[in-house]
């Protein structure tokens, strides 16, 4: 699975079929009304500060509407009726898919309505002869998902006699990125299945309602002297906040929100990925403690902190070290299982001493991962309260992600299946970096307000980067061939 911008997708043309989801009752029914399967439940923390940053910025320019879209192939004349059947099994399994959000004495809950509540019903867009007017079409589509409004999702496909381009979009306070595998896989297998007149045998999935509820149980009564807490008040007194500032100058004021760049690269190609790891096992380390490692040490050759500090985010998708149940309870799961946690280390001596700087980002993430079970919003609200009412995070942060793709629900037959990940969002303040490998090699998304300042310091990083991969994986003499752009100066450093 890639992820890149949408707007570097090219869709062949065809005929655009949607799906809307309908209820079978009216909501409006009553009180208890017949489509509703459970009792109202908490939203997570992550939904809960989603939900109300978009309910504080409906009414200003700051709007901060974001989606998460996934598009894949299906080969062969097109079933559609096995589709819309596969569609509609992926809404019935996924209680998050059917939930309805709203504020009760101030806390976001949410009521899944009954599966056999929900249906489908199909539109024939039209049919569309240019790429261009596809792309323009689908593009608007997808950034009118609303998180104030139902459905917090929508598919469709772009059918044509031999082919089809499937597309799902969703707000993010349904899912994460690594739900997008599970949808995929979910979606395929189930096609695969419907099309060949056979009923679909699925993996169990877990729901996210449950988990979220769990969630808010735990640390609802959680208080800012809790010694669960110690891990982020250390951070924060190294780092003095609790937002790892990005050490460059972006050129955004304070407080300001900006329109954003959405930028994917490849890094590098499978044979030099591989060379990656092997340099990285020579380390006592992985890809994503190298890869972790070269972007603190590209930053710091540019005049960095020494130390680096970011937040990743982490997946909730285990149950280990909770109850001892197995890993991966929600393995198959769509949610938004993702905690965003502070990590620090310092880079090795002179900038160069790639297999220290391994070592201590591998010993960091090591540390951090026994201290993931307190939800990040929790702990920002908490321990920054004074900018906990902020419906974005303060100023730029440093914000590092890393996914392998290839070992997701599926991942084997991604280049059979070519699902690709876009993700989008109106505006912010900072730069964010998604690392992810897949079975072509390493890759980078980079989405950063769209500033002079953040195209150079961009642009500038990414070629060190690319020299200090380079260099783990053993080309130590090696000069990669940077993507032709304006010339730039150096990046000013924040003080």
């Amino acid at each position: 699975m890639l992820q890149i911008p949408f707007s570097d997708v090219t869709i062949e043309p065809g005929t655009v079929i949607s799906w809307s989801l309908h209820t079978r009752h009216s909501p409006h029914d009553g009180q208890n009304s017949p489509t509703e399967s459970a009792p109202c439940t908490s939203a997570s923390f992550n939904q809960d500060k989603h939900h109300s940053s978009s309910e504080a910025t409906r009414s200003t320019s700051d709007g901060i509407a974001s989606s998460i879209t996934v598009t894949f192939e299906i080969a062969g004349r097109p079933d559609t009726a096995a589709l819309e059947g596969a569609l509609l099994l992926l809404v019935r399994r996924h209680e998050v898919l059917r939930s309805r959000f709203r504020r009760l004495a101030g806390d976001l809950n949410c009521t899944a309505l009954a599966p056999d509540s929900i249906a489908l019903e199909a539109d024939v867009v039209g049919h569309f002869h240019s790429g261009d007017d596809l792309h323009i079409h689908l593009d608007k589509t997808f950034k009118s998902i609303d998180t104030l409004s139902w459905p917090l999702f929508l598919m469709g496909a772009v059918v044509r006699e031999n082919s089809a381009t499937v597309y799902l979009c969703f707000d993010h306070i349904v899912c994460d990125g690594l739900s997008m595998p599970v949808v995929v896989n979910e979606l395929q297998s189930s096609y695969a299945a419907l099309s060949a007149g056979r009923t679909p045998e699925l993996p169990p999935a877990a729901s996210y309602l449950t988990f979220a509820d769990d969630q808010r149980r735990r640390y609802a009564s959680l208080g800012p002297d809790d010694d669960r807490l110690r891990y982020w008040k250390d951070f924060i007194r190294g780092n003095g906040g609790l937002f790892p500032r990005f050490p460059f100058d972006l050129g955004v004021p304070e407080g300001d929100l900006y329109p954003l760049a959405n930028r994917a690269y490849p890094l590098l190609d499978p044979h030099r990925t591989e060379a990656l790891a092997a340099g990285a096992r020579a380390s006592g380390g992985s890809v994503f403690t190298a890869v972790l490692a070269a972007a603190a040490t590209a930053q710091h050759r540019f005049g960095g902190p020494g130390v680096y500090r970011g937040l990743l985010p982490i997946s909730e998708r285990t149950d280990e070290g909770r109850n001892g149940a197995a890993p991966n309870p929600w393995q198959h799961s769509v949610g938004w299982f993702v905690n965003t946690m502070p990590i620090e280390f310092r880079v090795g001596e002179g900038g160069t001493d790639h297999a220290t700087t391994i070592a201590r980002a591998r010993a960091a993430y090591g540390e951090l991962q026994r201290h993931t079970d307190v939800p990040f919003v929790r702990a920002w609200e908490l321990l920054a309260p004074e900018s906990f009412a902020l419906h974005h995070w303060p100023h730029p942060v440093n914000f590092f992600s890393y996914i392998d793709f290839r070992r997701t629900p599926g991942g084997p037959r991604h280049p059979l299946w070519k699902p690709m990940l876009h993700v989008w969002a109106a505006r912010g303040n900072g730069i964010s970096h998604w690392f992810h490998r897949t079975a072509t090699g390493l890759h980078v998304n980079m989405l950063h307000v769209d500033t002079p300042q953040a195209h150079e310091i961009g642009d500038a990083l990414h070629d060190e980067l690319l020299r200090v991969l380079r260099e783990i994986a053993g080309e130590r003499d090696s000069v990669p061939v940077p993507i032709p752009r304006p010339s730039r100066e150096r990046p000013a450093v924040r003080s």
